[in-house]
């Protein structure tokens, strides 16, 4: 038994809404705190409250929602540092578990078992400045990079971004609109425009359920 515990906004089962397991039915522990503020953020709500909650009650209400895989996400995980105790008892358990985060806060911890998913901070985010680009020496084949991407400005500078750092030699790129800044199929006719090596993706739960927390 472990008296460790976390500050968590929810937890719940859906779809996987992006990625490379989209679609799949997945458990999500959405931890509560962000040191960051983007202007596109879809989850503020997780800035403040949420419930102190153990690990080990953690990991009972994952195995009573049943998924195989695990989505650690926030506000920002990596602010707590005991997320990495979870993010190690969950691998121990089996379950596949990816990591949502920021990527300006050291991922060098990160079990090595989990799947990063790094979201590089554009300039229309009012966050670019925020990038610890020293991250990116510990991403492997198995993570992911995302870019959330609001307009034209920030497609060519995610794309020399991804260029300049040889993101996509490491692991694969996902390139994402902004809901309501941009059109997908813009950002669509962009990438194959310049023949990127990226995937082009949309968030299916949005399309599913608009921002509804806990879906």
């Amino acid at each position: 038994m472990s008296n460790e515990s976390l500050r968590v906004t929810e937890i719940f089962h859906s779809l996987q809404g992006e990625g490379k397991t989209v679609g799949l039915p997945t458990t999500f522990v959405r931890l509560t705190g962000c040191p960051l503020r983007c202007s596109y953020c879809d989850t503020e709500y997780a800035f403040t409250g949420g419930e102190t909650k153990t690990i080990d009650e953690i990991m009972a209400t994952v195995k009573k929602l049943g998924a195989r895989y695990i989505n650690v996400t926030g506000g920002e995980p990596l602010a707590q540092k005991r997320v990495h105790l979870l993010m190690k008892k969950l691998c121990d358990e089996g379950y596949y578990v990816s990591l949502e985060t920021s990527g300006a806060i050291d991922v060098s911890e990160v079990d090595t078992r989990v799947v990063k998913v790094l979201d590089v901070k554009t300039p229309a985010s009012a966050e670019v400045d925020k990038n610890d680009h020293a991250n990116y020496q510990y991403l492997t084949a198995q993570d992911q990079v995302k870019y959330v991407i609001c307009d034209k400005t920030d497609y060519d500078w995610s794309k020399q971004h991804m260029q300049e750092h040889l993101l996509a030699d490491k692991c694969e790129v996902l390139f994402s609109p902004v809901q309501g800044d941009l059109l997908p199929r813009q950002l669509a006719d962009w990438v194959l425009a310049d023949k990127l090596p990226v995937r082009f993706q949309i968030q299916l739960h949005k399309y599913l359920w608009g921002d509804t927390p806990g879906k």
